[in-house]
């Protein structure tokens, strides 16, 4: 196998209708086998129910690209960036996606989240399915709620002086988090458990925290990022860990709450 290797950005390619694809992906990663890229908030992985309208996909996107098939091996909510790894062939998204299954994919993800939390937990919580509309009418219904566990710790916290909701100051933390399952919202359901919504959570947040970001601090986006992935290589088996930088956004909003020396933490 030729070693794995990173690469930037790569040039658009012609379509098979011969326009050309202004957008471009950053690759983090690629060799014959799998393909990462840093996808970013607001784009989803690929078509879904639950947005019928969106009509840009990570996944053709970066077929149109790379100009070949890509399989996808995993899910990053549309409005969380980061890591998305894809396989470029059946037999690879197979292996890879036995190792997901299995738990042997180590995933991280930084969020900032409401109010000052413990410096390090594990949220053991169990986790009812969530399904897409459509398939809503298929569904078993009244299935028990599945297991799911979050491990995070605090790297910092803040408090301004700005009375949001009943209090009269606001009161923040940078956790780093990494799920041990794979449920569907998990680190945003599982915080919102704990009474630490993430930041610019539109379904599991706390609406006064996101409108403060918003209006005061010009924030418009989920602040969770998955900037880490790491996993032993299916045909090599080498250690690969792949990352990723929070975004531009994210790290602003670091800087104004005082975690400037964080801005690029991705280990």
């Amino acid at each position: 196998m030729t070693p794995a290797a990173r690469f930037g950005s790569m040039p658009a390619v012609g379509n098979n209708d011969g326009r050309r694809n202004v957008e471009k992906l950053d690759i983090l990663y690629r060799d014959e086998h799998l393909i990462a890229i840093n996808k970013p908030a607001g784009l989803l992985v690929h078509r879904s129910a639950v947005d019928r309208h969106e009509t840009r996909f990570a996944l053709q996107l970066l077929r149109d690209q790379i100009g070949q098939r890509v399989y996808p091996l995993h899910r990053l909510d549309k409005p969380t960036s980061g890591v998305l790894l894809f396989a470029l062939h059946p037999e690879a998204a197979a292996r890879l996606t036995a190792a997901f299954t299995a738990g042997d994919v180590s995933k991280r993800y930084l969020a900032v989240v409401r109010g000052h939390t413990p410096e390090q937990a594990v949220i053991d919580y169990p986790l009812q399915e969530q399904l897409d509309r459509a398939s809503d009418a298929q569904a078993q219904q009244n299935k028990p709620a599945q297991t799911a566990i979050t491990e995070y710790q605090r790297l910092a916290s803040a408090e301004l002086p700005h009375p949001v909701g009943r209090y009269p100051s606001a009161r923040y933390s940078l956790i780093a988090a990494t799920p041990l399952t794979g449920r569907k919202h998990q680190i945003r359901r599982h915080m919102k458990h704990i009474f630490h919504p993430v930041i610019g959570d539109t379904t599991h947040g706390d609406g006064k925290h996101n409108a403060f970001f918003r209006e005061r601090l010009h924030c418009h986006r989920l602040l969770l990022a998955a900037v880490k992935l790491a996993f032993t290589h299916p045909y090599s088996q080498q250690s690969i860990t792949i990352t990723a930088p929070a975004g531009t956004e994210f790290n602003a909003i670091l800087e104004q709450l005082g975690w400037a020396e964080l801005r690029g933490e991705e280990t």
